[in-house]
């Protein structure tokens, strides 16, 4: 794999990057020429003023030879400006474009590549990896190709002048070559190491400023900048011995500009000696001398941050080699508007091979149904709404969705009819309308403010000072537990889902506010197909069906009455978790309620349909 990405998927994506700016490229090399050629015109002049103008005293030549100088400069100085308005902004313009395209891959992949890896490395991917990019379209390879112009010129000038010297400054040059190619080789796995470590680092730092008030309800701020520091201790690390590489180049390099400036001096002193070179060769010959040398050290300035910038495109190419959910040649079918019904077929699922956490499950949930999953953590409800979800495919078995296979759906036609409202919703920085309106960005005011209304929304975003309009910071930060599972309700509310998914809604709520959020919910679920994943049991009493599930099994079905009079792991858990003794009772019906406040949401969806449709 890293062979393929140091070969063919670099030139592959070097291509991508040049190619559409092809024409900006061809206009950059064309300048940078115009600029080095005119570079080349004052150590070529020299040889004429000392040899002409002051050895042969033509002092009639000063001016035009002043005149041909200064032009010179001009072009250089108006190619340089050009090259670096034209290519920095292109070569910003690609960092932009790169990151869009990185972020979109990123948007696109399966849960399961997030769940493997921390957000603060995607961070990272999105904005850090490709930043080293713009040496490759920008200035930077330009100046490069142009110093390796320039080189070449000098060389032939330099051969014109003086062959023998040139020669030995060209053996130096091949060694030095090697010695470069060489260290550069192992420079660029330490960028790759170094990108890898500061990718951990910044995600254990998002991840740390994320949760900010676990760290510091546990005072563990030190032991969080404990482990910040060694992670920068790390990368300090591979950083410095980046640094040590680089500067064993850049010693190399200085001794060989040393020795080939002792040959020159030794060597062309001897033949201004014996008459074999004249003055004005000579300053000529070192000037272009530095002209061919430049690159050298132009090389070992850029190298690195073009090795850089290969590590990056390695490390993008990794991210681009996953391969998006949504283009699985499977998925072939569009779906129009779904009726809702999900059937389970003998379905198997494993992350791990050989490890299932699904066993042969087959359910069948019909439109306008609630279905409630139960059990204890690790028993697959999770696992179960992530195949409804479509989340990932089953290991064996099918999930079909009214008849048609849902491994076989493209995703854009079917998750559009999907609504998710889980325990921890997830809330944008941005005002409570933006965040209603995430789901439907389309809809009306007026739908909005129903939404909002429905899942009592208004009762305390009215009360704020910018209403609607009020921004609730990073996650809803600035709003309650209660407030933020309202706000994700309304959310999925102007969705209008067919199928819905509800993780615990309610747990956020006290006992109050869930009763009256309980009619939204009714309203929500009416001619829906809905999944509860349910704790707290006395909210799924009226489930059209509820399953029990146990180490990836469904071990009990029913509705609430039926299961209680089947007196299995279902009535253990209600009568558990009510606080009753179960052997006190010999008949389901004698179990008492829970206490008025709990009572009016254990009714829970019966109640709440019946207020629901009195006010519609």
């Amino acid at each position: 794999m890293l062979k393929d990405l140091k070969g063919s998927h670099i030139y592959r994506d070097l291509r991508l990057l040049v190619w559409p700016r092809r024409y900006l490229f061809v206009i950059g090399l064309v300048l940078i020429l115009i600029n080095r050629a005119a570079g080349l015109v004052l150590p070529g002049s020299t040889k004429y003023l000392i040899d002409d103008v002051v050895l042969n005293r033509q002092e009639q030549l000063l001016v035009t030879l002043a005149a041909i100088v200064g032009a010179a400069v001009l072009v250089q100085a108006v190619t340089s400006y050009a090259l670096v308005q034209l290519l920095s902004t292109s070569a910003q313009q690609l960092i932009a474009d790169m990151r869009v395209r990185i972020q979109r891959h990123i948007g696109r992949l399966p849960v399961r590549y997030y769940d493997s890896n921390k957000t603060g490395a995607l961070v990272s991917r999105i904005m850090s990896d490709v930043e080293g990019v713009r040496n490759l379209v920008g200035t930077g390879l330009v100046e490069f190709i142009g110093g390796l112009f320039t080189a070449v010129i000098a060389f032939f000038l330099l051969l014109r002048i003086n062959a023998t010297m040139t020669g030995l400054a060209l053996v130096f040059m091949a060694v030095f070559g090697i010695i470069v190619k060489k260290a550069f080789g192992k420079v660029r796995p330490m960028h790759r190491e170094r990108g890898k470590i500061n990718a951990e680092v910044t995600g254990r730092l998002t991840e740390s400023l994320g949760g900010v008030r676990v760290v510091k309800g546990f005072h563990a701020e030190e032991r969080e900048a404990a482990t910040f520091a060694a992670g920068a201790g790390r990368l300090f690390d591979w950083v410095r011995r980046t640094l040590v590489m680089q500067s064993t180049v850049s010693l190399i390099s200085t001794l060989f500009m040393g020795l080939v400036s002792v040959t020159v001096m030794i060597v062309g002193g001897r033949m201004l000696v014996r008459g074999d070179m004249t003055v004005g060769d000579f300053v000529a010959y070192t000037l272009y001398m530095g002209f061919m040398i430049a690159p050298v050290f132009q090389i070992v300035g850029i190298g690195n941050q073009i090795s850089e910038a290969f590590a990056g495109l390695d490390r993008m190419q990794e991210v681009l080699g996953e391969e998006p959910e949504d283009l699985d040649p499977g998925r072939t079918q569009t779906v129009g508007e779904i009726r809702g019904h999900v059937r389970f077929e003998n379905v198997i699922f494993e992350y791990d091979a050989g490890k299932p956490v699904l066993k042969e499950v087959s359910l069948d949930a019909l439109p306008d149904t609630v279905t409630a999953l139960v059990g204890p953590s690790g028993s697959g409800k999770s696992t179960l709404i992530g195949l409804v979800a479509a989340f990932a495919k089953p290991s064996g078995g099918r999930v079909r969705i009214d008849g048609i296979d849902l491994s076989t759906v493209r995703l854009d036609s079917f998750r559009s009819q999907l609504g998710v409202v889980l325990q921890d919703n997830f809330l944008f920085d941005g005002t409570i309308k933006e965040n209603i309106l995430f789901g439907r960005p389309e809809a009306t005011d007026e739908e909005m403010k129903r939404a909002a209304r429905i899942a009592r929304v208004d009762e305390f975003a009215l009360r704020m000072e910018h209403g609607n309009d009020t921004v609730i910071g990073e996650r809803g930060v600035k709003l309650s537990g209660g407030q933020r599972q309202r706000v994700a309700i309304a959310r999925a509310i102007l969705a209008d889902p067919r199928i819905l998914i509800l993780d615990e809604a309610t747990s956020s709520l006290d006992s109050e506010s869930e009763a009256l959020i309980q009619e939204g919910l009714a309203a929500l679920m009416k001619n829906r197909t809905t999944f509860v994943i349910a704790h707290r049991l006395s909210t799924i009493r009226s489930a059209h069906q509820i399953l029990v599930l146990e180490d990836g099994r469904i071990i009990e079905r029913g509705t609430h009455q039926e299961l209680l009079r089947l007196r299995g792991r279902y009535f253990d858990l209600y009568t558990k978790q009510a606080g009753f003794e179960a052997n006190r009772f010999v008949n389901p019906g004698e179990i008492p309620e829970p206490e008025a406040s709990d009572s009016e949401a254990g009714r829970g969806l019966a109640v709440a349909s019946v207020r629901t449709e009195e006010k519609l």
